[in-house]
């Protein structure tokens, strides 16, 4: 018996908003709207596309009433641009709606660690851009 990775669930005030930042960020698109949830991806889950192997999770935005009661979430993100450099994609960021999070990771560190809109943490990671 085996189980997949099929979603990661985000609980949060505004679906919409945060789905719209998290599909800029990914260049993920919504598959799925319902009453307070919004389902985003790089591709078109299908139950035999996730049967026949590991396909990438989807992110699913469900409203909650409560905010967020702790700083530091025990999971985050780590997201790797792909066509520029880690500097660049956080000022794209932070452009979209991130900021930027001190959570006592220090200066010496070579990532950058991020909120989104609704104050979820997740980290700029090495970039995976091409050397030229």
């Amino acid at each position: 018996m085996t189980s997949r990775f099929t979603e990661l669930t985000v609980d949060c005030r505004d679906p919409e908003r945060l789905a719209a930042f998290w599909c800029e960020v990914l260049g993920f698109t919504v598959i799925e709207r319902s009453e307070g949830k919004v389902e985003i991806a790089s591709w078109e889950p299908t139950v035999e596309a996730i049967q026949a192997g590991q396909m990438p999770p989807t992110m699913l935005f469900v409203q909650v009433p409560e905010g967020r009661t702790v700083r530091k979430n025990p999971l985050h993100l780590d997201v790797s641009p792909i066509d520029c450099s880690s500097a660049d994609e956080v000022s794209r960021l932070l452009a979209l709606g991130a900021t930027k999070a001190d959570i006592g990771q220090g200066p010496d560190v070579n990532w950058e660690v991020m909120e989104d809109p609704e104050g979820n943490i997740f980290c700029v990671v090495r970039s995976l851009a091409p050397k030229d």
